[in-house]
């Protein structure tokens, strides 16, 4: 619907990290870089890593270690294939070479459940789920997923940080609009986004639903580089892993 609407800068997509999984796995007639024109990024949240206190790992190279001496009988959850919770334990998969079973649900919250009950070891859930549950002790946070850690839990290292140096996989958002947008309208609107998010009460709004506001350097061109980054990310990974959504 946005991308065959008005250019006119009144219909704007929220999008999402899904976005740019799709684009490499459910492939379209519609092209996520050549029918949108990029406006801003709004706002970023990690995964956690997250295992069952009755994992005997304390971090991530514990993980790893622990995956290796038992090939195939450690299990994860995602909210589905396709998912950005089934991309993250994939990447894992790959850049530490272990084999880890994955059990996909249809949303994230029953997956959750089975993790903090016990029933699965480990998942990357989205931090505004997982945060509550580490902090309560019912579940052990290994490590964000972001390139660097996170004003929301300063106390968690990254994934990247604490054995997996290049790990990197983000839930984010930002806006788009159709392709022949103005540029005049596109940089208008960037301008406005970029204002909103250095306001106080937008951040403490996104703080509490445990997103980090956009950053300093979120120009309409380096939007299109980031979606263009995370298209190639995960196209890469897909073909390493054999992802499928099925």
């Amino acid at each position: 619907m946005v991308a065959k609407a008005p250019a006119d800068g009144y219909t704007l997509l929220l999008s999402s990290a899904a976005y740019t999984i799709n684009a490499v796995l459910q492939p379209g007639p519609i092209d996520l870089v050549r029918d949108f024109a990029s406006i801003a990024l709004c706002a970023t949240s990690p995964f956690i890593m997250s295992v069952h206190p009755s994992v005997p790992a304390k971090s991530v190279k514990e993980l790893i270690a622990l995956a290796k001496s038992k090939p195939g009988q450690l299990v994860y959850s995602s909210s589905g294939n396709g998912t950005p919770p089934h991309l993250a334990g994939e990447m894992f998969k790959t850049m530490a070479k272990v084999d880890i079973l994955h059990v996909p649900y249809k949303y994230a919250t029953p997956a959750l459940i089975d993790v903090v009950s016990g029933q699965v070891q480990i998942m990357w859930p989205i931090m505004s789920i997982s945060l509550p549950q580490v902090q309560s002790g019912k579940l052990r946070g290994l490590g964000v997923s972001t390139r660097e850690r996170t004003k929301l839990a300063p106390q968690l290292p990254t994934i990247a940080e604490s054995g997996l140096p290049g790990y990197e996989i983000v839930g984010w958002n930002g806006l788009i609009a159709p392709a022949k947008t103005p540029a005049v309208v596109v940089n208008k609107i960037n301008a406005e986004v970029n204002r909103q998010l250095k306001a106080s009460e937008l951040v403490q709004r996104l703080g509490q639903s445990s997103y980090d506001p956009a950053g300093d350097k979120n120009s309409p061109e380096q939007f299109t580089d980031f979606v263009r980054a995370e298209i190639a990310k995960f196209a890469k990974l897909v073909k390493e892993t054999g992802t499928k959504v099925d």
